[in-house]
């Protein structure tokens, strides 16, 4: 990997590391300690490292534990921790497991004692791994439903929105099942604006009524929303025994990468705006942007939306983004961007993102591959497997939305 490359990695990675969940729950926990024991449940593609955190500050102060997580994302020091039971399940559609794990959710928050103290530990990915549908609803309707809502071009908002509707755990209907227990919610954001009741599909946060349901929903969707169950009313007691806390999010993240570089001493331009919208048309527009931009770091953050074909090859947002940007910058030397999920993972696939310059389409080229046609096949991952420009970190304890650092040099004579 050449320096450039590797400085971009390593100025990513350095955002990560402000937002891993371990060091956000201690430091939430440090700041503001439980005063009781406390029976743990976590849940997300965070969930490992947000309780190894609750393990360090509370130790044997954790009665009992629930791990719920994303296949291969159960940190390894996990084995340590006596008294874990853990359930894995599929993201970004749910599959038998995740159902599995809604139930279990209801039963182990029901066999705590009555006055018991919970506490959650919630980050992205809750919306698939635990699903407690609807009558009507089984785990074919759900795959259907999402497979539609995440080629749909929805932002999370929508989607979770329209998720909350055929659960009977999310907006907030997991309330229901607290009964006299207080719970305590440490969660890490990976929604626009931070909103407690979209990150995870607001399990145990009142919903946000006000939001209306997108108007040109097919029939199908819009049936099954029709038995959708009330959700926990706004006023109703057991809110007064929930308690909520953000512990990391994406500003945090760009603060994070920031102050690497100007310790690095590279001259740093964030751009405030939210990156969201079409993958393909956001990456075209950064592209257009750093033509003219001063050399520098750029630093964007946010996450961007993909309206699917029917049968779309590999790849995920950022890599889409990735390639139209690398369709804009073409034979520029001295610009290297990389985009990518701080969760290590992109779409359905194992990769975070792609890094790209301006010899990427020449790469592809080469290996016989046609970028126009990548693009319009939602086939990004092929493309940018071939040239060398995949972004893959694995799981990374985190999950705060998007990172796009462009690095903008002059070019070498």
């Amino acid at each position: 990997m050449s320096p450039v490359r590797q400085q971009l990695l390593d100025l990513f990675l350095a955002g990560v590391e402000a937002v891993k969940g371990r060091t956000a729950v201690v430091h939430a926990l440090e700041k503001d300690p439980c005063s009781d024991a406390v029976h743990c449940i976590a849940i997300g593609k965070a969930a490992a490292s947000m309780l190894l955190g609750a393990h360090d500050v509370l130790g044997v102060g954790i009665q009992s534990t629930l791990l719920i997580t994303k296949y291969g994302h159960v940190d390894e020091d996990i084995a340590h921790i006596n008294h874990v039971e853990i359930l894995e399940a599929a993201h970004p559609l749910p599959d038998e497991n995740s159902l599995v794990a809604g139930q279990r959710l209801v039963e182990f928050i029901q066999h705590t004692p009555p006055d018991s103290h919970l506490l959650f530990l919630i980050s992205g990915g809750a919306s698939a791994l635990v699903e407690y549908p609807i009558e009507g609803v089984g785990l074919a309707e759900l795959k259907r439903l999402n497979t539609w809502l995440l080629g749909s071009g929805y932002d999370i908002q929508q989607m979770n929105q329209i998720r909350k509707g055929v659960s009977r755990i999310k907006g907030g209907r997991l309330a229901q099942f607290i009964g006299n227990r207080h719970a305590r919610c440490l969660v890490i954001s990976d929604v626009p604006g931070d909103r407690l009741s979209i990150i995870g599909s607001g399990l145990l946060i009142p919903d946000d009524q006000s939001q209306p349901l997108p108007g040109d929903l097919p029939p199908w969707v819009a049936a099954y929303l029709a038995s959708s169950v009330a959700s926990t009313p706004n006023d109703a007691p057991v809110w007064r025994q929930v308690r909520t806390k953000l512990v990391a999010t994406l500003s945090r993240a760009i603060e994070a990468v920031q102050e690497a570089a100007q310790s690095q001493q590279l001259k740093v331009h964030y751009h405030g705006e939210f990156l969201s919208g079409d993958a393909g048309k956001a990456g075209t527009n950064v592209g257009e942007t750093l033509l003219s931009a001063p050399t520098g770091l750029h630093v964007w953050g946010g996450e961007t939306t993909s309206s699917l074909p029917e049968n779309p090859g590999r790849g995920g947002r950022n890599q889409h983004f990735a390639l139209a940007l690398a369709s804009e910058i073409a034979g520029t030397q001295g610009i290297s961007v990389l985009c990518a999920g701080t969760d290590g993972t992109d779409g359905p696939t194992n990769d975070a993102g792609g890094l790209v310059d301006g010899g990427t389409l020449e790469r592809g080229t080469s290996c016989g591959l046609s970028w126009q046609d990548s693009l319009a096949q939602f086939d990004s991952g092929r493309f940018l497997e071939a040239t060398g420009d995949l972004v893959t970190t694995g799981p990374t304890g985190t999950n705060v939305m998007d990172l796009v650092l462009a690095l903008k040099n002059e070019p070498s004579a």
